[in-house]
């Protein structure tokens, strides 16, 4: 057998995408470079790895032993390539991360002090909705994940950050807007909610059942960003996380509306697997953000923590 490192990288690439052409845009080659390599890897076995039907590639049930087996090889691979930084005294590695959409205006700040101090960690962060980040967390396809509401189906370790607060929000030239919002009145107004899946969602979801407030008018869109301008457009109301808003209350472009049994408030928190083994690179980042939280919160959300 004579398959190289390289090869086997670029055929778990074109398994994971299912495409020559994909797989190509993510590594940087050429579509005839990616098919040279799979050609070659190819010839070092007499059972097919993949098989094109129609025009769309499969990876066979004996390329997929393959493609699991390779990933063993290059994780044992990255374990030698850790060993040697470490024993020269260097931190090295990566680190995957899910954060929930907000999260995002949240964990940077809780990364780049360590990203500053250990410059061969690499870090890759996927922000969505809170119910990908709990399948990534029951695939165990990340490290960390980024949650303001703890999945209560799994054992999890971690660390709680700050404060997460959602109050009643509107465009400051809201036409109609109140000094304070009685529960009964609310329903005259059109809502903006995230998208199914969204822990804001379920957050404001919660609130209107508790309090019996039903809605007769209101608009779904799929990102914290996307509502935010649909309020500052003055399409309608939204609660919605006051981390994600602060530049718009300081222009004074948005407003948060008093009423009653608001502010709603959960808590960040970085968390992980309980018996997840983590790596040099998470234990340092763990160590890290539990030696600095306090120092960031304060330096960068005041009052918002």
């Amino acid at each position: 057998m004579n398959y190289t490192l390289h090869q086997l990288r670029i055929f778990i690439k074109v398994c994971e995408l299912q495409s020559i052409t994909k797989a190509s845009e993510a590594l940087f080659l050429t579509q005839p470079a990616v098919s040279l390599q799979l050609k070659k890897l190819q010839d070092e076995f007499e059972i097919p790895l993949t098989e094109v039907i129609g025009r769309k590639l499969y990876v066979t049930d004996f390329g997929k032993q393959i493609r699991d087996l390779g990933l063993e090889i290059l994780d044992k691979l990255d374990m030698i390539e850790t060993a040697t930084d470490e024993y020269k005294g260097i931190l090295t590695g990566s680190i995957k991360i899910a954060s929930a959409s907000t999260g995002k205006y949240v964990i940077p700040y809780f990364l780049s002090g360590f990203m500053q101090q250990h410059q061969g960690v690499s870090i890759s962060i996927d922000v969505t909705n809170k119910t990908r980040v709990v399948e990534n967390l029951q695939e165990n396809s990340i490290d960390f994940a980024m949650v303001s509401v703890i999945p209560q189906n799994l054992a999890l370790s971690g660390i709680p950050l700050m404060k997460n607060e959602l109050n009643l929000v509107a465009a400051t030239r809201y036409f109609r807007l109140p000094k304070r919002m009685l529960r009964k009145n609310l329903n005259a107004h059109t809502l903006i909610f995230r998208e199914h899946g969204s822990a804001t969602r379920d957050a404001m979801i919660n609130y209107l059942n508790k309090n019996n407030i039903s809605i007769k008018r209101s608009i779904q869109l799929t990102s914290n960003e996307a509502v935010k301008q649909a309020v500052r457009a003055g399409l309608g109301l939204s609660i919605m996380p006051l981390i994600g808003i602060r530049s718009e209350l300081k222009l004074n472009n948005m407003t948060i509306i008093p009423m009653k049994g608001l502010p709603v408030v959960t808590q960040w928190n970085l968390v992980y697997g309980s018996g997840k083994k983590l790596s040099p690179a998470g234990k340092a980042l763990i160590s890290y953000i539990k030696e600095h939280k306090m120092r960031i919160i304060e330096e960068y959300f005041g009052d918002a923590s």
